[in-house]
């Protein structure tokens, strides 16, 4: 059976958010986000950070900056936490000029997390996202996954539409975690629905 999964973002969710940051001596947790992600995946859910670093399209820093900046993060997790991440998937691109994606990855799209699905085998419908703003639920949402805004002071775009319309909204990381870990499971799809919801999410 496929596994469900944990979409994080990553600024201003997983770490506080510092624009265009590619210095690991600022990289700071949000307060109670290892012991949260640690309980999800002892749940059984795959941990997926997908992220919008436009920085790299805008010419702000190289991908070989932020790698080595994805390095050291994934390196604290594992060494203050003991969590390994699944995967960490990345949009480079810049916006379009109406600040909407220009491409199929960058968040609100859902192009990273059906490419973290495909590559690990993630049940997307049963899955959750967690980020600070809309654009990460309707991400979520537009893959099949449930979302949850994590409330930090990210989100500054209030547009509405169901898409963006998250199923909780969180003050703390321990409630995400107790959100996500006392919600009903969504019960497998069978053969014929699954080939049909699929074709929905292309």
């Amino acid at each position: 059976m496929e596994r469900p999964a944990i979409f994080v973002d990553k600024d201003g969710t997983l770490v506080e958010n510092y624009p265009y940051n590619v210095n690991p001596a600022l990289l700071r947790f949000m307060d109670g986000a290892l012991e949260a992600l640690g309980a999800l995946a002892l749940g059984g859910y795959a941990l997926v950070v997908v992220t919008n670093q436009s920085g790299i399209g805008r010419g702000f820093f190289t991908r070989e900056q932020f790698a080595l900046l994805q390095a050291e993060l994934l390196r604290r997790i594992w060494d203050e936490a003991g969590i390994r991440f699944d995967d960490f998937l990345v949009c480079p691109h810049s916006p379009g000029r109406d600040g909407r994606p220009a491409c199929l990855c960058r968040k609100p799209a859902p192009g990273l997390l059906t490419r973290a699905a495909r590559r690990h085998g993630l049940d997307l419908r049963r899955s959750w996202i967690v980020g600070d703003t809309l654009d990460d639920v309707e991400a979520g949402h537009r893959a099949g996954c449930r979302g949850l805004l994590l409330d930090s002071g990210g989100e500054t775009v209030w547009r509405r539409s169901p898409l963006r319309e998250p199923e909780g909204v969180c003050g703390s990381w321990a409630e995400v975690a107790r959100t996500v870990l006392g919600a009903p499971q969504r019960p497998p799809l069978t053969a014929d629905q699954d080939s049909a919801y699929s074709f929905r999410r292309l």
